[in-house]
């Protein structure tokens, strides 16, 4: 997995990239109550916003990681946003993308570089 100063995390699997939010990111948050995803078949720019987070705390925009085409979203998010609290690094994941340039993973931090991030 690589990860995002965003929070956000990436897991390649085949030619798509799955992409989520770490727990850090969904315990600063508190309870999530609203997620809202893009369309699939989307194309988005690194830093774009593409999804909207809401919980009892705040409101959030998630961006994108990397350049590409949005190919699924998370539909499962819509009716339970609390899965974000619950599996932010398996079943919470909020969408999966085709990307133009897989190198652009490179970019973002493993693991270890995150944990020493967040502190």
């Amino acid at each position: 997995m690589k990860f995002t100063e965003e929070h956000e995390w990436l897991r390649t699997d085949g030619d798509v990239i799955v992409v989520g939010i770490t727990a850090h990111a969904a315990e600063q948050l508190g309870d999530v109550v609203f997620v809202e995803l893009p369309e699939p078949e989307t194309k988005v720019a690194k830093g774009d916003d593409i999804v909207v987070i809401e919980s009892v705390k705040a409101a959030s925009d998630i961006t994108a990681p990397l350049d590409g085409e949005i190919v699924e979203v998370n539909d499962a998010l819509a009716d339970n946003p609390g899965m974000v609290n619950d599996d932010p690094l398996g079943a919470a994941w909020f969408f999966k993308m085709k990307i133009d340039d897989m190198g652009q993973l490179n970019d973002h931090m493993d693991e270890d570089a995150y944990n020493d991030m967040i502190g």
